[in-house]
C-alpha cells in the first residue's frame, strides 16, 4: 500500500520537478543578464558622479601641471573600496597621470563603438572590472579624459548569492507544491472513490439521518462537480452490467403478465398467491342520491396501483379490510367477491373491523404512530397502549384469514406495508413452510429514530417472520439491518443481506416498485383531445398552461411547499399570471385524525389566499380538487398538463411520477420531482428539487413551463424507456425468483438433514 501510494505521488512530483528544473534553466541566465545591466548602469552613474567630484580640482591642477597634487587627488579617491584606479590621458592619447594601482594593460582606454552591455567591461588578472571615460573640460576646452577603473567582483559575489537563493527558493517551492499537489490529489482521489461508491450503493440522494423532530432536512452534498459528466454514463454501465449478469434468468427481456404467470407456475409450482393489505383494491359504496345504487371505486393508492396489476397476472386471493358502505352487500357467505368487476381475474376476501378496532389499529397505531415515525415530516408520532392492543388484535385477525384462505401448507403470502408488521410471525407459526414476502412501502427510519417506538422489538420480531423482506431503496434496507443489529440478538450477513434469528433466516433486499406499463388502447383519447377536453372543463383558453399534482391529502406529500413554489413562481414571472393554472387533485385521507384535519384546513386557506392575490374574474392560479378521481380522469389530466409536480417531503417511491411518465406517449411534458422520493433515484432526467427550497421549486416549475420541446422529448423518452423496462412485473418477478431460490435451498437443506438423521440412526444400530 505504501509503495503504491509512493508511486502515485511520484507521478505528480516528477513532472513538477522537471518543469521547475526547466524553469530554473531558462530563468537563471535571464536573471543574470538583467542584474548585470542594473549593476553596469549603477557603475556608470557612480563614475559620472565621481568624475564630477574630481573635475573642479583637476581643472585647477592640470593647467599648472602639478603632478604631485593630481596623484594625491587620485590616491584619495581610490580609497573607495569599489574604485580600483584612476588615470588621466591627454587629447593625444598619452597617459599622463595615474594612481598607484592603475593597470598598465589598460593604457588610455576609450569606449569601443560596439559591444553593447559588455563594451565597458574588461577582464584583468585580478578579476572583471568596469571601465569608464569622462572628458575633463575647462570652459569650452577639453583638457583630456579621466579613466576610472571600478571593481566588479562584488557583482559576481552577489550573483552567486542570488543564484543560491533562487535555487533554494525553487527547491522549497517544489517541495511545498509537491506536498500540496499530492495532498489535493489524494483528497480528490478519495472524493472520486467515495462518489463512485455512492453511485454503486445508490446513495447520491439525501440520507434521512435526522431524528423525527429535527428541523427541515438540508439538501445533501452534491457529488463532486468533476463527477457529474460520469454519473449518467456510470449508471448506464451498471445497468447494462446488471442486465448482462442476470441474462440467464431472463432479466434482459421485458416482463409481462404472462411471463410473471409462467414464473409462478414453473419456479413456484403454481402455488397459491395470497396478498394481505389494509386497503382493498375495489371499494363498493352506495351513491349519495338515495337511490340505493352501488358504485365501484378504485382508491388513490400507489400500493393498489402496483399490486393489483400483479394479482391480475397471478390470480389468487387478496385479503383486505372491507371499508366501503356497500362492501358487505356485495360479498358471498365466505366474504369473497370476484374482481375486477368488469373482468374478474382474482378474489377479494374482505375482513371486517369494528369502529373501535379501526380507530386503534389503523388511525391510532398505524397512522398516528408508525406513519410519522417512518417519515421525516416533522409530525410527532403518538403511541398508546390501547392502540397497540388493537394493532395486535387486528394483525391476528388478518393472520387467521390468511391461514383460513390457504389451500396448502406452503402458499406464497405477499404482506403489504406497515399495517401488518406482526402478521408474518403469526402466519409463520401456523404455516412454517409458507413463503412470506413482506414489502415495506414507506421509508424505514434510522435505528435511533425507530427506537422511539415502545414496541420496537415486537415489530422487528414480527417482520423477521418473513422469508423475504423488501424495501424500495438500498438506504432503507441498510437502515433496517442497522435497526435489527441494535435492538435484537441476531446474526447479520451484510454481504448476503440476510438475518438469522430464532433458527430462521430472512433475506432483506431492495426492490424498487413500479407500475404496469399501459397497453395500447385505441379507445383512449389522444393527447390533443385530452388537452382540449380538460381546458374546456376548466373554462380556460386552448393555449392555457397547466400543472398537475396528484396526492392523498397528506402532510408528507409536500402540498403546502408545492403551492408556495407556485406562488413564488408567479411573483418572479408576472407574465405567467392569467396564463397558468395548477390543478391539485387531493384525495381525502384519514380525515378523522386531528393532524389531517388541521392540514386540510391549512391547505384550503393557502389556496384561498393565493387565489385572492393572483386571481381575477374567472381566473384562479390554483384549482384544488379534494375528491377521489378514477384512473381514467387522472390519465386525462396527466396527458393534458405541461408539468407534473411531485414534491413529497419523504416518500418510499411515489408512483404518481411513473404514472405521469407512462401517460405521456407523446413524449412531451416535464416532471418536477422531489429528491426525497425513491423515484428520484431512478428518474434522473426529471427536474430534481429540494421541496423545502421554495425558490428552487419555483425556478424548476418555470423552467418546465418554458422548456423547449426537443429537451422535453429527450428527457421523457429516456424516463419512459426506464419505467417500461423496470415495470411492476419485474418488481414482483424479482421477489418471486428470490423466493423460489430460497425454497429450493430449504428443500436441499431438508434432504441433507434427513440423510444425516438416517446415517446417525444406522450408526446407533
Amino acid at each position: 500500500m505504501i509503495v503504491r501510494s509512493l508511486r502515485m505521488s511520484l507521478r505528480f512530483i516528477l513532472p513538477l520537478a522537471l518543469v521547475l528544473g526547466l524553469f530554473a534553466y531558462i530563468v537563471v541566465p535571464l536573471l543574470d543578464n538583467i542584474t548585470l545591466r542594473w549593476y553596469v548602469r549603477d557603475l556608470d552613474s557612480r563614475a559620472e558622479l565621481l568624475a564630477g567630484t574630481l573635475r573642479p580640482s583637476l581643472t585647477e591642477y592640470l593647467p599648472a601641471q602639478d603632478a604631485t597634487r593630481v596623484k594625491e587627488l587620485f590616491q584619495g579617491a581610490t580609497r573607495d573600496e569599489r574604485l580600483i584606479a584612476i588615470g588621466f590621458c591627454d587629447n593625444a592619447g598619452h597617459l599622463l597621470y595615474q594612481s598607484a594601482q592603475y593597470p598598465t594593460s589598460i593604457g588610455c582606454w576609450s569606449t569601443p563603438p560596439t559591444g553593447g552591455l559588455y563594451k565597458s567591461l574588461a577582464q584583468l588578472p585580478q578579476g572583471q572590472v568596469h571601465l569608464s571615460e569622462t572628458p575633463v573640460m575647462q570652459d569650452a576646452t577639453q583638457l583630456g579624459r579621466l579613466v576610472l577603473v571600478q571593481d566588479m567582483s562584488f557583482v559576481e559575489r552577489r550573483n552567486t548569492d542570488t543564484k543560491r537563493f533562487i535555487f533554494a527558493f525553487l527547491a522549497v517551492l517544489a517541495v511545498l507544491i509537491s506536498l500540496m499537489t499530492v495532498f489535493v490529489a489524494h483528497l480528490s482521489w478519495r472524493g472520486w472513490l467515495s462518489a463512485v461508491k455512492d453511485i454503486l450503493r445508490g446513495e447520491l440522494l439525501p440520507k434521512s439521518n435526522g431524528a423525527v423532530a429535527a428541523a427541515a432536512p438540508a439538501a445533501a452534498p452534491a457529488p463532486p462537480p468533476e463527477m457529474q459528466p460520469l454519473i449518467g454514463d456510470l449508471r448506464e454501465l451498471l445497468q447494462e452490467y446488471h442486465l448482462e449478469r442476470q441474462g440467464d434468468n431472463g432479466w434482459s427481456s421485458d416482463w409481462t403478465p404472462d411471463k410473471l404467470r409462467g414464473l409462478l407456475e414453473a419456479d413456484l409450482a403454481g402455488d397459491q398467491v395470497l396478498v394481505v393489505s389494509n386497503r382493498e383494491p375495489y371499494i363498493h359504496t352506495k351513491t349519495d342520491d338515495g337511490s340505493g345504487d352501488i358504485r365501484v371505486q378504485r382508491p388513490a393508492s400507489g400500493l393498489v396501483t402496483a399490486v393489483e396489476a400483479v394479482m391480475r397476472a397471478c390470480s389468487g386471493t387478496w385479503i383486505a379490510h372491507g371499508a366501503g358502505s356497500a362492501d358487505r352487500e356485495t360479498v358471498d357467505k365466505l366474504d369473497h367477491v370476484p374482481v375486477p368487476p368488469d373482468n374478474p381475474s382474482y378474489t377479494l376476501r374482505r375482513v371486517w373491523l369494528t369502529e373501535e378496532e379501526e380507530q386503534g389499529y389503523y388511525y391510532g397505531f398505524a397512522n398516528e404512530g408508525m406513519w410519522p415515525l417512518c417519515h421525516i415530516a416533522h409530525v410527532r408520532p403518538v403511541f398508546r397502549s390501547s392502540d397497540w392492543e388493537q394493532y395486535v388484535k387486528v394483525n391476528r385477525r388478518f393472520a387467521d384469514a390468511v391461514i383460513a384462505e390457504a389451500k396448502t401448507d406452503n402458499p406464497v403470502v405477499l404482506v403489504q406495508d406497515y399495517h401488518f408488521a406482526l402478521l408474518p410471525r403469526m402466519v409463520r407459526e401456523a404455516l412454517p413452510k409458507a413463503t412470506i414476502i413482506t414489502f415495506w412501502h414507506i421509508p424505514w427510519p434510522n435505528s435511533e429514530s425507530f427506537g422511539i417506538c415502545p414496541w420496537r422489538e415486537e415489530i422487528l420480531d414480527g417482520l423477521l417472520g418473513s422469508t423475504i423482506l423488501g424495501f424500495h431503496t438500498p438506504f432503507h434496507r441498510k437502515n433496517f439491518l442497522e435497526t435489527v443489529d441494535r435492538y435484537l440478538e441476531t446474526r447479520i450477513e451484510p454481504e448476503a443481506s440476510t438475518i438469522s434469528y430464532g433458527g430462521e433466516m430472512t433475506q432483506v433486499e431492495d426492490y424498487p416498485i413500479s407500475i404496469a406499463w399501459p397497453e395500447d388502447d385505441p379507445a383512449q383519447p389522444d393527447v390533443a383531445t385530452c388537452r382540449a377536453q380538460i381546458r374546456s372543463e376548466l373554462g380556460v383558453a386552448h393555449d392555457h398552461l397547466l400543472g398537475i399534482g396528484v396526492d392523498r391529502l397528506d402532510y408528507t406529500k409536500g402540498i403546502v411547499e408545492r403551492f408556495q413554489a407556485v406562488e413564488r413562481m408567479l411573483e418572479q414571472q408576472p407574465g405567467m399570471v392569467g396564463n397558468f393554472t395548477f390543478v391539485q387533485i387531493a384525495a381525502p385521507s384519514r380525515a378523522s385524525l386531528d393532524e389531517y384535519q388541521s392540514f386540510d384546513a391549512r391547505v384550503r386557506k393557502m389556496v384561498e389566499r393565493i387565489n385572492r392575490r393572483f386571481g381575477s374574474g374567472d381566473y384562479v392560479p390554483i384549482l384544488l380538487k379534494a375528491e377521489h378521481h378514477g384512473q381514467d380522469d387522472l390519465q386525462r389530466y396527466f396527458r393534458a398538463s405541461e408539468v407534473c409536480m411531485v414534491t413529497s417531503l419523504h416518500d418510499g417511491m411515489n408512483l404518481v411520477a411513473k404514472e405521469f411518465i407512462a401517460a405521456r406517449d407523446d413524449e412531451l411534458g416535464v416532471l418536477v420531482l422531489s429528491q426525497f422520493t425513491g423515484a428520484a433515484r431512478e428518474l434522473h432526467e426529471a427536474l430534481i428539487i429540494n421541496p423545502y427550497h421554495i425558490e428552487q421549486g419555483a425556478d424548476a416549475l418555470y423552467r418546465a413551463l418554458v422548456m423547449p420541446p426537443v429537451e422535453q422529448r429527450e428527457r421523457m423518452k429516456s424516463m419512459r424507456a426506464r419505467v417500461k423496462h423496470f415495470n411492476v412485473y419485474r418488481w414482483a418477478g424479482r421477489m418471486l425468483l428470490d423466493a423460489a431460490r430460497l425454497r429450493q435451498r430449504d428443500k436441499v437443506m431438508t434432504k441433507i438433514d434427513a440423510h444425516s438423521r438416517i446415517k446417525r440412526r444406522k450408526g446407533m444400530i
